[in-house]
């Protein structure tokens, strides 16, 4: 993966890896291919990982997630992204957290690693 080439991993894909799900190989590949700072995630994939481990696995792996999570180019929504993912909600019928993060995604030209089926005819996102 070149520098310019930017990803996101939706928060089920991390969640695959923090927890070795089924998808966690190819989800682990993808996201050891390049630098973390190649990795847009939106602050609701941080959110969704870390409430998500808590609850499987206790605090203290979920804080293991996040410091990982941390190493990413994390992105905080702000009035852009707010806008574009309404935009995307009301043009696909997304839910608010996968507008979100696919906004997140969209607005930084990365392309989107998922395997959420809401998400997975759209432009810009590869399913696992």
């Amino acid at each position: 993966m070149s520098l310019r080439e930017l990803i996101s991993i939706d928060s089920y894909g991390w969640i695959e890896r923090f927890t070795n799900g089924s998808k966690a190989l190819r989800y682990n590949q993808l996201i050891e291919s390049c630098q973390p700072k190649e990795i847009i995630t939106s602050v609701v994939v941080l959110y969704e990982v870390y409430k998500k481990i808590k609850r499987l696995k206790g605090e203290e792996h979920a804080l293991l997630a996040v410091a990982a999570l941390s190493q990413t180019t994390i992105v905080p929504i702000d009035q852009t992204i707010s806008l574009e993912a309404a935009d995307y909600s009301l043009e696909f019928g997304l839910h608010f957290s996968d507008a979100l993060v696919y906004a997140t995604a969209r607005h930084w030209k990365a392309e989107l690693y998922t395997s959420d089926g809401d998400l997975r005819a759209l432009k810009a996102v590869s399913f696992v």
